[in-house]
């Protein structure tokens, strides 16, 4: 009978650790540096990757530069034949080609002048009617289309409700809004749009010019950055639902169109408050064309895998991301995204190499980890969803993902206090997953946790904007670690001098202790809660 030899590790963590092994468990945390974090960001945020963003040659180096690293720690590639680091994720940009409106005596164009909620392809000018409907509202109090024909024309409408001089909404008749208020409006004002036959439909906003000029400067970046990968849309290559235009526009550029003068846009706002009634169809409709040209490019980009095989409990598997992409050059600016998320990709570095320095000492896990930096999170957290689609191992195998993304500063609400790190998620699926996250904080790295941003009701959503909630989606217990925002967020200030090494090294040191516990427990975590 062959001689049982019984894994150093197993000897190192059954719930609670011996002083010899807290030693063990230290010596490799101690790994983890400062000084390392500094060099391996100040090469991944540099102006030379110009901003990594998804599909760029830079990013590109990003990912060899991440996965000779894992190679040099003792981490396997796992992908394909060729066990290679690479996992390809398939994207693709879509763009925009000639996009414009034309009234009788200017022209329009997206992103200079108006922006859209929702867009469908016209690939060749078309000839249109512009007809104005009021607020175009379809109900028993006010309905803008009871007199009106708007088959194959182009409404125009103002966007929100009808409101009295003293703030209150007509409909109601009180302070109360209705359904027409909300953001997300024009997606019932477009369902009865598209029922009543229009050919698309045109928004004037209720802010003012000044405001709406703020919102386009700021769409013009958001849409670098945002793209969608091939999955979940339609087979001509476009997302589920663009077959109906809803473009928004400014007054001064709705005045034009109309063919009406300055002022006459408010006083039809006076109008419809004061009487009640719909003010559709009182101005003349006018002829103009339209034109949404689609371009559709396919892009090459990888998540980047570092594999390091368990012993006894190997095909279970815990998952540590960050995401390395960022948004790369807008107005000839590098935004190098030192913070967001070089920070996070540099602390997967460090705690993989600690994970990997104790294996090659004959301390190898016991449960196999998988360190991942993703793409595309920038685009949509598209590299994290090719993975939980695409998984390279079994997602039903998958123990937790622990995230890390912004790691590396201190937000205003910080400012002048100690340590402190913001959990999210991490009771959302398993209490244990967060029991244990609270004692390897107790016992080692004794930062203030804030959970401030885990409340389903907090209206930044942060549960929802980074790639541990692809795992969350498939019932994977997460947790997710951030610093908070700060004034340099996706500006191109966000730079490695700017980032607190020390404090960085302190809650990387908080994932690599959890992850060790996950990793060497006896007992796989249960996923016992499911909360929002």
């Amino acid at each position: 009978m062959k001689k049982l030899i019984v894994p150093a590790v197993l000897l190192l963590m059954t719930g609670t650790a011996t002083l010899a092994q807290d030693k063990v468990i230290a010596k490799y945390a101690n790994t983890i540096k400062a000084d390392d974090l500094k060099k391996h960001l100040t090469f991944i945020a540099s102006d030379s990757l110009k901003g990594r963003d998804t599909g760029s040659p830079e990013q590109k180096v990003a990912a060899q530069y991440i996965a000779n690293h894992f190679e040099s720690v003792g981490l396997k590639g796992i992908v394909g034949a060729d066990k290679s680091h690479f996992q390809l994720v398939d994207l693709v940009k879509r763009g925009w080609g000639e996009f414009y409106i034309k009234s009788n005596t200017k022209t329009y164009v997206y992103l200079q002048d108006f922006i859209a909620s929702n867009t469908a392809p016209i690939n060749t000018e078309e000839k249109v009617d512009f007809v104005f409907v009021g607020y175009g509202i379809d109900e028993s109090r006010l309905s803008d289309y009871a007199t009106m024909d708007v088959k194959g024309k182009v409404i125009v409408a103002f966007d929100g409700e009808p409101r009295n001089t003293d703030g209150t909404y007509v409909l109601s008749g009180s302070n109360e809004a209705s359904k027409w208020s909300k953001a997300d409006s024009w997606k019932d004002k477009m369902a009865i749009a598209k029922e009543k036959g229009a050919k698309a439909m045109i928004l004037i906003t209720k802010t003012s010019d000044e405001d709406f000029d703020k919102a386009i400067k700021q769409r013009q970046v958001m849409m670098k950055r945002f793209g969608n990968a091939r999955m979940g849309f339609r087979e001509d290559g476009e997302p589920k639902g663009a077959d109906f235009a809803v473009l928004n526009v400014s007054n001064a550029m709705a005045t034009d169109l109309l063919g009406i003068k300055a002022g006459d846009l408010d006083a039809l706002r006076a109008k419809a408050a004061e009487t009640k009634k719909t003010v559709a169809g009182s101005l003349t409709p006018q002829t103009g064309a339209l034109r949404i040209e689609r371009t559709i490019t396919p892009v090459e980009t990888y998540n980047v895998l570092g594999f390091l095989e368990g012993t006894d409990k190997k095909d279970e598997i815990v998952v540590v991301t960050s995401h390395y992409d960022h948004v790369g050059v807008n107005d000839g600016k590098i935004y190098n995204g030192a913070d967001d998320d070089g920070s996070g990709t540099v602390s997967v570095l460090e705690v993989s190499e600690a994970f990997g320095k104790a294996a090659k000492a004959g301390h190898r896990p016991r449960r196999s980890m998988l360190f991942m930096t993703v793409t595309g999170e920038e685009k949509g957290l598209l590299g994290s969803e090719y993975y939980v689609r695409h998984p390279v191992l079994p997602l039903e195998n998958t123990v937790c993902d622990i995230n890390i993304d912004m790691v590396g500063r201190t937000d205003k609400e910080h400012e002048g206090k100690g340590d402190y790190i913001y959990v999210i998620g991490s009771d959302k699926l398993s209490s244990e997953l967060h029991q244990i996250m609270e004692m390897s904080n107790n016992k080692y790295t004794k930062m203030d946790l804030d959970y401030r941003y885990n409340d389903p009701n907090d209206p930044n959503r942060f549960y929802y904007r980074s790639d541990h909630y692809n795992f969350a989606k498939n019932k994977i217990p997460v947790a997710f670690f951030f610093n908070g925002v700060h004034d340099d967020y996706h500006q191109p200030t966000d730079d490695v001098e700017k980032i607190e090494f020390n404090k960085m090294e302190k809650r990387a040191k908080l994932v690599y202790y959890m992850a060790w516990d996950l990793a060497n427990r006896d007992k796989r975590i249960v996923v016992d809660s499911n909360k929002p």
